[in-house]
């Protein structure tokens, strides 16, 4: 199977918008989570050092990244 390089280069450009897509998704994502959540989820993991906030922010953000790897698959 021969892809000519006009389809290489369309696929290489959907890869590249998919995946800055994918992380603007995640990014918004994470701050609507962390404006619903009652403290500074960054104040917390990065000055206090809560474990707790990182494990549950770092939770959030791979179920995240599943439904978002998962709608933009199809």
């Amino acid at each position: 199977m021969v892809l000519n390089f006009e389809q290489m280069l369309f696929n290489l450009l959907l890869a590249a918008v998919f995946s800055v897509l994918g992380f603007v998704l995640l990014f918004l994502g994470y701050r609507i989570f962390d404006s619903l959540t009652p403290t500074n989820l960054g104040r917390r993991i990065f000055e206090e050092g809560n474990v707790a906030a990182a494990v549950m922010a770092g939770a959030f953000v791979i179920a995240m990244a599943l439904i978002i790897s998962a709608s933009i698959q199809g």
